[in-house]
């Protein structure tokens, strides 16, 4: 399959095209890469790398939409021609899109109605959508989102502290730049020789914008910018994080208007607000000439982007991976030093050498942490094209998943053990008696109960789950872990690392061990159920239970494959009381694009 791929700006247009063979797990390969730059004046910048020989120049196209027009004659003078796709970044696309979109009319209205949040961004991605859909009428479009990544965020990641009716009408959370901190994020790992599921990261992409974003076993946790692009670091033309309190200040000192002040936050705050540029490059250039304003404006940008790196890994409880993106975070050793420096108290050192030595030819991501430090650090170009390519290759190839009913089963607190836990609780060589076989197959429930116990409450006659795994672990509900006193983090079963402290006690003993989580929600599927309904292993999908205006939509769940599974539904008490769920019922899986509740 060969994708041409678009990034539009106000003011410019990336784009490249990709090949991917057929066949489940082919790798994408870049074919073409180009951009148009600055337009203006009837013309524009014009830069193509094609098999390696890259050329610059200008071109006679005044706007978006004549760019976009030309890019087939392009292709043609480059021998390219076969373009079965075309893929879009979309900034925002709201909570209604967890991944790839095919770009119809209906879609691009809902995209439409984000334009508010993303004043800068939106507009632009959704001119070149139509321009290419007149250029290219017969051909697929499909949109992927910065948005979608950040959409595993917990609640309270994504919530504001405001009223209800605010709230109600959307202001939340939302998170931008996940198409590159997802594709740095298994980049590293890959580097690193680890699933990206078994590391805590954080990614920081600096550029003209910039986010940090704290990606946990593989998930988004959280990122530095919220309802828009505007929160978060210090970026190029954008304030990043001020007091909302500014917008009353404002208005009654200088008589600014809502709109005014929203447009110079946006567009004349940031480094060029603190010293007229929003290069950083000039910037580090003048404050080493000994400019003042420039000084003030690196340390700044380096505080705000240090504060969030040590935030997140005391969100995540610690930190396997540091990575350094975009065009500063990639090209600039003193900023990477500059952020780095005082997070030596985390286990994070640079070397001074590997740190101004970085070369990221062929899609390298080399490791510049000092010997013995405890987090690895790692500067990678991102590609947002390519894994833009790679979403758009994956949304089309996934076969249409045919009706199938879901079973829902609720899965209430329990306790899997293992064989040292066992014998600490009940006593050596005890085994537990079987008191009956669970739908999935070889798990049973035993006749033996434990008691929980945490710094607030106690939980007794805790339910045993067979058989022993190699790992305690304690699966509750959100209420049961405030019942307790403890926080017990969101997570896929087996992610254990950095989960809080239970004490749990038996009939001989007790024991203080972690592992206490609340389960993610998820599918069990039989390879012959998900091949029928279109699934893969690790996809995040919505599920619809019940009727009517009874229905509602889990979104966020994971799809587990696993051989011999009985297919069903797992969500825990809470979720099945909030929506009034009992024995018996029934969910079916819905399109990516359908509307999820961002609290489900």
């Amino acid at each position: 399959m060969r994708i041409l791929v678009f990034n539009a700006g106000s003011s410019s247009l990336k784009f490249g095209v990709f090949d991917r063979a057929r066949g489940a797990g082919s790798e994408v390969r870049p074919v073409l890469k180009g951009a148009f730059d600055r337009f203006r004046d009837g013309a524009c910048d014009v830069t193509v790398d094609a098999g390696g020989a890259c050329r610059s120049g200008t071109a006679p196209h005044a706007d978006l939409a004549a760019a976009i027009a030309a890019v087939p004659a392009l292709l043609a003078a480059e021998g390219i021609a076969g373009i079965e796709a075309v893929g879009h970044r979309i900034a925002h696309g709201g909570p209604d899109f967890t991944g790839p979109a095919t770009l119809d009319e209906a879609t691009l209205a809902k995209i439409e109605r984000l334009t508010p949040l993303a004043p800068l961004h939106n507009p632009a991605n959704l001119q070149a959508v139509r321009v290419a859909r007149q250029v290219w009428p017969d051909l697929p479009q499909v949109g992927v989102f910065d948005t979608s990544f950040h959409l595993t965020n917990p609640p309270r990641v994504t919530t504001y502290a405001v009223p209800e009716s605010w709230r109600a009408a959307g202001l939340r959370r939302y998170g931008f730049h996940g198409t590159s901190h997802k594709y740095v994020a298994e980049r590293a790992a890959e580097a690193m020789g680890q699933p990206v599921t078994a590391l805590r990261i954080i990614s920081v992409h600096l550029g003209n914008g910039a986010s940090v974003c704290a990606i946990n076993l593989g998930r988004s946790l959280e990122s530095s910018m919220g309802l828009t692009p505007l929160e978060g670091l210090v970026m190029g033309t954008r304030s990043g994080d001020v007091d909302p309190g500014a917008f009353g200040y404002l208005h009654r000192q200088l008589g600014l208007s809502i709109e005014e002040i929203e447009a110079a936050l946006n567009r004349d705050s940031g480094l060029k607000g603190l010293t007229g540029s929003s290069d950083m490059r000039d910037v580090e250039d003048r404050a080493a000439a000994g400019d003042g304003a420039a000084q003030l404006a690196i340390n700044l940008y380096a505080h705000r982007a240090r504060k969030y790196v040590g935030a997140y890994a005391a969100a995540m409880g610690g930190v396997d991976a540091v990575i350094f993106t975009g065009g500063i975070g990639e090209n600039s050793p003193s900023m990477r030093r500059r952020i780095c420096d005082g997070l030596e108290f985390m286990g994070l050192r640079l070397d001074f050498d590997r740190n101004q030595a970085v070369d990221l030819k062929d899609r390298a991501a080399p490791q510049i942490q000092a010997y013995g430090s405890r987090v690895a650090v790692l500067v990678t170009e991102t590609a947002e094209q390519l894994q833009i390519a790679r979403e758009v290759a994956q949304h089309l190839a996934r076969p249409a998943a045919a009706p199938k009913p879901l079973p829902v089963a609720v899965s209430g607190r329990h306790v899997h053990l293992a064989a040292d836990s066992l014998a600490a609780l009940f006593g050596p060589g005890y085994a537990l008696t079987v008191k009956k076989n669970l739908r999935q197959p070889g798990n049973w429930a035993a006749e033996e109960r434990v008691t929980l116990v945490g710094p607030k409450g106690r939980i007794e006659h805790v339910a045993i789950l067979g058989p022993l795994r190699k790992r305690t672990q304690i699966e509750v509900s959100r209420t049961d872990s405030f019942a307790l006193g403890i926080d017990a983090p969101v997570r896929d079963s087996g992610q254990l690392d950095g989960t809080p402290m239970i004490r749990l006690i038996g009939p001989y003993g007790q024991i203080d061990t972690d592992g206490l989580i609340v389960a993610a929600r998820h599918i069990h599927l039989n390879p012959a159920d998900a091949l029928a309904m279109g699934l893969e292993d690790g996809q995040i999908v919505g599920v619809k239970v019940g009727q009517g205006e009874r229905s509602l939509t889990f979104g966020r769940t994971l799809v587990r494959i696993q051989p011999n599974a009985f297919t069903e539904m797992h969500i825990d008490t809470d979720e099945a009381n909030a929506a009034g769920i009992g024995a018996g019922w029934e969910g079916e899986i819905v399109d990516l694009e359908a509307h999820l509740d961002p609290h489900l």
